[in-house]
């Protein structure tokens, strides 16, 4: 028999992935190296393993969404990623996307959850 929990889990891991390079471009306006990103993405209550960050920090700034500079002013050398004006358009195109897919989804889910109180399915 199938765990819900570990269902639920496998499926939200899913999302997340689908939903990380919104976050990460939300909060490259300002330059940030990898480190402080996984630590602002956090505290805004989006958890993102370094392993996964990474390897998209270098996909994204393939696609040119985003430029990198290495500070080397510091005892340890630190690779800053900024929005490229490419990715600014790109982000606030993602952005207007991610705003009609929710509003879509919420109707689709309270739709679902009105059918059930009313016993229509």
């Amino acid at each position: 028999m199938t765990d819900v929990n570990e269902t639920i889990n496998g499926l939200l891991n899913e999302l997340r992935r689908g939903t990380i390079v919104i976050g990460v471009l939300s909060q490259l306006s300002i330059p940030q190296y990898g480190y402080s990103l996984v630590t602002v993405l956090e505290e805004k209550g989006v958890a993102v393993d370094p392993g996964t960050l990474y390897p998209l920090l270098r996909r994204l700034e393939k696609q040119e969404l985003l430029e990198s500079k290495w500070d080397t002013n510091e005892a340890r050398p630190r690779k800053y990623y900024l929005l490229s004006p490419f990715g600014q358009e790109v982000y606030a195109g993602l952005c207007q996307e991610w705003r009609k897919l929710s509003i879509s989804m919420e109707r689709i889910m309270d739709e679902s959850e009105g059918g059930k109180r009313d016993g229509d399915h």
